[in-house]
């Protein structure tokens, strides 16, 4: 056989197509073309002004696309209007339908095709216009892991179901993206990817269309870039008329209660930090912030929001598997075993309970208190480089590290109530973001908002590149 050439060795023939494909991942870091790094505002000035090249502006989205889509994994199903890329482009989460879309619902090997797009969805006049694609769910909302990279912080899980939310929006793939909160799916991507994100108050006539979790603690959820672009985009895209009631005035001044109940020593002192430097920021900008504590009935109901959340995904496991005929991840069979052993004694109670608990509401807050500021989680995100990944999204009673992660954001998704999640600052030990989330009465989303703006004016969080 001599005189015969050899094949070309593995490694160069892989090279050759690396090249000829264009990959460039992971050696490069990409930079966002000059339109996408306009703020928000100051592009739709600059388009309302007539001073905007649409063209220019497709272009440099589907170079930019082609980039983050490889890198970061963000998005599931895609389409460009045939008018071009939308001024304000909008992501949907996979679990969220929308007409013209395929709905996979985390599943590798499932998708439907729905008629008809999400009640919260088709209120809001003109925006389904500018969906320019469905973004990654966990499996059914509760499997673990979702396959992103996390634009500004790779080393730390973006976590939570909507978790695609928070890195298409980090990753400039989208300026604002839909999902849902149940007990903090919106809250941690968007707190972990360094970007905000906002659970609704609960609104069951908001939910047709979406795929259920725990229908008593559903929520639409909002992630942007930061507070002042989702303020910018509340009115701009009409989001505000979800709540069916005029929005409340934002006060002058503000009265904000910090929960006690985080001092008793489940915090991570660097978690009290960030929420000790928060409200230091809020009182210099003229804010009152006083100690407060918020009662047992809710308290202590956060391990309970968790055993409620996963018994309804057992039950509605056991009706939508019909449907879902292909096999599911090891992590979301453990969760949903989580959910059978909670038993229907059990589950009366919890669900006594919190009915009762959102009677409250109005008692909790009234007229002295307009918010309630607490740390986003009891410690900083772990590092994926040197922690060991969760079995399960649900905590069971009796782990050994229960208590911490059964964490903070249930008190809002037990009660019904929004909250408003700002990273604020990196953490010394290992750059994750740390962030506080600010909860709020029934319909205060825009209160509770324009005080985020006012945290992240105030404390100035570093800028962020994608890495």
């Amino acid at each position: 056989m001599a005189g015969r050439p050899l094949p070309s060795a593995p490694a160069a023939s892989l090279t050759g197509y690396a090249e000829h494909a264009g990959i460039t991942y992971p050696d490069d870091r990409p930079e966002l073309p000059d339109l996408l790094e306009l703020p928000l505002a100051e592009r739709c000035a600059r388009h309302d002004r007539g001073e905007w090249d649409d063209r220019k502006w497709t272009e440099q989205n589907e170079t930019w696309y082609s980039v983050a889509d490889a890198r970061y994994r963000a998005v599931t199903a895609r389409r460009t209007p045939a008018s071009g890329t939308p001024l304000i482009r909008v992501g949907v989460k996979d679990t969220i339908d929308v007409a013209g879309l395929p709905t996979s619902l985390g599943l590798r090997h499932y998708r439907h095709h729905p008629a008809v797009s999400a009640t919260a969805l088709s209120r809001l006049d003109g925006v389904e216009d500018q969906v320019i694609g469905k973004v990654v769910s966990t499996e059914l909302n509760i499997g673990v892991g979702s396959g992103c990279v996390n634009p500004y912080f790779p080393h730390i899980d973006p976590a939570g179901s909507s978790t695609g939310a928070g890195v298409a929006v980090a990753a400039g793939i989208c300026d604002l993206a839909m999902g849902t909160d149940v007990l903090g799916s919106v809250r941690w991507p968007a707190g972990h990817c360094g970007t905000v994100g906002l659970r609704m108050t609960h609104d069951p006539g908001l939910l047709p269309g979406i795929f259920p979790l725990s229908p008593p603690m559903d929520a639409v959820g909002w992630v942007a870039r930061t507070a002042e672009d989702l303020a910018f985009l509340w009115r701009r895209l009409g989001l505000h008329t979800l709540l069916g009631q005029p929005g409340r005035t934002p006060p002058a001044r503000y009265r904000i209660g910090v929960p006690a109940n985080v001092r008793d020593g489940s915090c991570a002192p660097e978690m009290l930090e960030t929420l000790d430097l928060v409200s230091a920021a809020l009182a210099d900008d003229g804010h009152e912030t006083t100690d407060l504590r918020v009662g047992d009935e809710l308290w202590q109901r956060r391990g309970d929001a968790w055993q409620l959340c996963a018994r309804q995904a057992w039950d509605g496991y056991r009706l939508w598997r019909h449907w879902i005929t292909v096999p599911v991840h090891e992590s979301t069979e453990q969760t949903l075993e989580i959910g059978a052993r909670v038993t229907d004694a059990q589950y009366a109670e919890i669900l006594d309970a919190m009915y009762s608990c959102r009677q409250e509401n109005a008692a909790r807050f009234g007229d002295h208190t307009h918010a309630w500021l607490l740390p986003l989680d009891p410690s900083p995100p772990p590092d994926i480089r040197t922690g060991r990944r969760v079995a399960t999204t649900i905590p069971a009673p009796g782990e050994a590290d229960y208590d911490r992660r059964i964490g903070y954001t249930p008190i809002a998704s037990f009660a019904g109530l929004p909250a408003v999640a700002v990273p604020v600052r990196l953490s010394r030990v290992n750059r994750a973001p740390l962030g506080v989330q600010i909860v709020g009465p029934p319909g205060s989303e825009e209160r509770l908002i324009d005080l985020a703006r006012r945290v992240q004016l105030r404390l100035k969080p570093p800028e962020l590149r994608p890495a």
